[in-house]
Formats: structure tokens, C-alpha cells, sequence
């Protein structure tokens, strides 16, 4: 029964990484029509109307009052200020930069786990995280290498600024799965992110404005990918995230991210014809083998397990 749980829980991490890595060509193209606000709340508002019919369907009602403090805290760090300063600071600094800074975010979300979750850091997931990392930077080079060509001192303050801005997102990310963690103890993985989503629409609602002013002059294109990314890596990721996270540690699943900048090479390769460098590749291998390495178990503590469930 628990290898089964296990099982699923990594099923569930898998969907999300490949819903989250899917995001990235998604904002893309949604980003060039949108404002960072007004296209975090219009990812929001539809990914809270997919999740909030699928909650009465299942009639699973409010969450726990135990689970109202995660949860708000969530609601505003991860789907409130990590999506506004993510798609903002996207926007000041090229994707590899941003794919490289936002890439602390597994680091602090273990040291954060450590600190106020009680969990541990084993060998295992602290030298997992530093090759993905290592995988990591690797590709942010190889995307970042030759893509600023304006030069010059607005050039330079646009990087800082947006470098800080990415700072802000993965601490924000780090903070926000760090208070889901314990709210999951109280409400279903559905529950915590339906009212984590609205509290994230919510927040941002002072740019609905602009939402509206933006909508009625974007590209169709644009508007559907808006809608992708409400449905699937908002709606459906945060959920298979939340059900996996309420089965791990959260330092484990933050490691589980550091797929996605190998996904992301593969989707852009695919879907935008951008052709991986050698760099490229080998940056994306190291975060594979990263993530296999912190998700892996020691022989005589997998092998104990085993005996257990037998």
C-alpha cells in the first residue's frame, strides 16, 4: 500500500513538472500581450473556475479552519507575488537568466523545510540538489549567451532589476510551498488549492483593468494561452503538486522541480524550433540525473521498506 502511495505521489510530481516546464513556452507568447499582473490574474481567474466547479462536483466543501493559515499565506507568496514579479521580471531579463536565479527556490525551500517544517536534510537530496543546480546554471548559460544585445547602462539596470525580481519570485515560491505543507494535514490536495488560487486572484485584483483593457486588443493566440495556463499548470499542476506534497517532504519536491529546465530545452526544441547546444544538453542531463539522485533511497532503507510491506 505505501509503495503504491509512492508511486503515485511521483506520478502526480511527474504531471506537474511536465504541466509547469509547458508554462514557460506558454507565457511566451501570452507575455508579449499581457501585462505581468493582468496576466497572472487572468491565469488565476481561470484556473479558480476550473478548480471551484471541480470542488462542488466533488462537494468537498470549505477547508478545515486549521488549514486558513497555509493556505492564505500561499495564496498570496506563490500565486499572488511569485506569478506578478515572475512574468515582470521575465520581462526585464532574458529566460535563461531568469531560469538560473529563479532556480534558488528548491535550495530555500529545503533550507526553509529544515527550519520550520522539522524535516531533514539527508546526503542524498543535498548532493541531488547541488547537480541539478549545477544543471541549472549550465542551461541559463547556454540560453542567456549572446540574447542581451542592447549593452549600455539601461541595459545593465534592467538586468539588475530584473535578477532581484526573480529573487523575489523564488523566495516567494520557497515561502509559499513551505506554508502549504503543513495546511495539506488539515484539507484535501483539491481544497488547498482551489482557496489558494482565489486568495492569489484576489491580491491581484487592482489589475483587473488593465485585464480587461489588454483582452480587447490581444492576440486570440495570446488570450488561449492565457486560458492553457489557468486550466493546466495552474488548475491541474498545483493540484497534483499539492497531493504529491502532502505524501513527501517539501524539500524532496522542491528538488522534483529542477526538471523542468530539461523539459523546457525539449518543449522549446519542439514546439519553437529552438535547436539545444551542447551546453544545453549537458545542463539539462545534470538536472535529471539531480533529481534521481535527491529522490533516490539508500539500498538498506529501500530495502527495509520492501520487507515492511511484505
Amino acid at each position: 500500500m505505501q509503495n503504491r502511495t509512492s508511486r503515485l505521489a511521483l506520478a502526480a510530481a511527474g504531471v506537474t513538472v511536465v504541466l509547469w516546464a509547458s508554462a514557460f513556452v506558454s507565457i511566451r507568447s501570452a507575455g508579449a500581450a499581457y501585462s505581468p499582473g493582468a496576466l497572472a490574474l487572468g491565469r488565476l481567474l481561470a484556473g479558480a473556475l476550473v478548480l471551484g466547479c471541480v470542488l462542488l462536483i466533488r462537494r468537498e466543501g470549505l477547508p478545515p479552519r486549521a488549514a486558513w493559515r497555509g493556505i492564505l499565506i500561499s495564496g498570496l507568496l506563490w500565486f499572488g507575488v511569485y506569478m506578478v514579479v515572475l512574468n515582470w521580471g521575465e520581462q526585464e531579463v532574458d529566460a535563461g537568466t531568469a531560469a538560473m536565479v529563479v532556480n534558488i527556490g528548491p535550495i530555500l525551500i529545503a533550507l526553509l523545510g529544515a527550519r520550520f517544517l522539522k524535516e531533514s536534510l539527508p546526503p542524498r537530496l543535498v548532493a541531488g540538489m547541488a547537480v541539478s543546480f549545477a544543471g541549472a546554471v549550465a542551461v541559463g548559460l547556454s540560453m542567456s549567451g549572446g540574447s542581451e544585445g542592447s549593452g549600455g547602462s539601461s541595459g545593465a539596470h534592467a538586468s539588475v532589476l530584473g535578477v532581484a525580481l526573480c529573487v523575489v519570485a523564488a523566495a516567494a515560491y520557497a515561502g509559499g510551498v513551505v506554508a502549504q505543507k503543513p495546511a495539506l494535514a488539515h484539507g484535501s490536495a483539491l481544497q488547498v488549492t482551489t482557496f489558494g488560487c482565489l486568495v492569489g486572484a484576489v491580491a491581484c485584483l487592482p489589475f483587473a483593468g488593465q485585464l480587461v483593457e489588454e483582452a480587447g486588443r490581444a492576440p486570440l493566440s495570446a488570450t488561449l494561452n492565457m486560458l492553457y495556463l489557468g486550466v493546466f499548470p495552474t488548475a491541474l499542476a498545483f493540484t497534483t503538486w499539492a497531493y504529491a506534497l502532502a505524501r513527501t517532504t517539501a524539500g524532496r519536491m522542491g528538488a522534483t522541480t529542477y526538471a523542468v529546465p530539461a523539459l523546457v530545452v525539449l518543449l522549446a526544441w519542439l514546439f519553437l524550433g529552438e535547436l539545444p547546444g551542447p551546453l544545453t544538453l549537458a545542463g539539462g542531463a545534470l538536472c535529471l540525473a539531480g533529481v534521481a539522485v535527491s529522490r533516490s533511497r539508500p539500498r538498506t532503507v529501500a530495502a527495509a521498506g520492501t520487507a515492511e510491506s511484505t
